[in-house]
């Protein structure tokens, strides 16, 4: 896969600027957009062709990511490497709600997630059936799907993969959302104009949209913010204003977390630090989820 150091993602130009006010890096991607950084988070670039190995420590996520077939459908987990963030609402997360504080550090260790919502083309590959009455399309993001069986699901795909995938923590989400060590401090995912990274409610007219059809964040993952909700493995509680390293979130509780809000919700809502939580029975008409490993 073609990387860039400074998460640029299978550029075919680089043009860079010498410092100063509103100067920076503008990337052009294979799929004709444009994206800018700016000069001063820019330390160094370094590029190399699709069949070179790369640089050491030099790929957007220090890892390689990793591509798995399932009865003939293809998804790729992102690797994300490993790092301290602040977990919560941060002074950019503007509209914070009660339980996103107090902010607090978290310590993650390496690891992946999905590039997109687990699809209702891989649902069905998986289980052999779409929870869709009236699938307009395959590379919709799946819905009508609970917390118990997401774990079904996991238990099926991991069965045929060999693998350990799971539902990711609500500290992973949100760290995967923010870019992990990459990120910008952005009030969504990818950015900080809600239109080029989510379908939310007031560009989604009414209904959920094919993954990867807006802009993806740092670490190349799309959606989440917007499209739909994703259940994630926490018990939903409060927070701590203690540091914590991998954590798992409470022992008990009646909800699970889910995070990135959908194509029914506000603007608000999408922003990387919004918590949600749900039944883990409920189908919701707006409730999906991703993978992590």
């Amino acid at each position: 896969m073609n990387r860039v150091k400074t998460f640029l993602l299978a550029c075919v130009a680089v043009m860079v600027t010498m410092p100063s006010m509103a100067q920076g890096v503008v990337v052009f991607k294979k799929d004709g957009t444009r994206v800018v950084y700016p000069y001063e988070t820019i330390d160094s670039i370094v590029t190399y062709n699709y069949n070179e190995n790369p640089p050491s420590g030099g790929s957007v996520n220090d890892g390689e990511d990793k591509i798995y077939t399932v009865n003939g459908v293809s998804f790729k987990m992102i690797a994300v490497k490993g790092g301290t963030f602040t977990m919560g609402a941060t002074p950019e997360q503007v509209g914070g709600d009660p339980d996103e504080l107090p902010t607090h550090e978290v310590t993650l260790s390496n690891y992946y997630i999905g590039e997109t919502e687990v699809t209702q083309e891989l649902w069905a590959a998986v289980m052999g059936e779409n929870p869709e009455n009236l699938p307009s399309s395959m590379l919709h993001p799946v819905e009508k799907v609970s917390w118990e069986d997401c774990q079904y699901f996991v238990s099926k795909i991991n069965e045929l993969t060999g693998e350990t995938f799971h539902l990711p923590t609500e500290a992973q989400w949100e760290f995967a959302a923010r870019g992990g060590i990459y990120g910008h401090g952005q009030l969504y995912s990818g950015g900080n104009t809600i239109d080029e990274v989510a379908w939310y409610a007031f560009n989604a007219s009414g209904v959920p949209h094919p993954v990867k059809t807006k802009a993806p964040n740092e670490l190349g993952i799309y959606d989440l913010s917007g499209n739909v909700w994703e259940w994630c493995s926490d018990w939903y509680g409060p927070y701590s204003s203690s540091s914590q390293v991998d954590p798992v979130g409470p022992a008990s509780g009646s909800h699970r977390v889910v995070r990135g809000a959908s194509w029914l919700n506000s603007d608000l809502s999408c922003r990387v630090a919004k918590r949600g939580h749900d039944d883990p029975v409920n189908r919701s008409p707006c409730g999906g989820f991703r993978l992590a490993q």
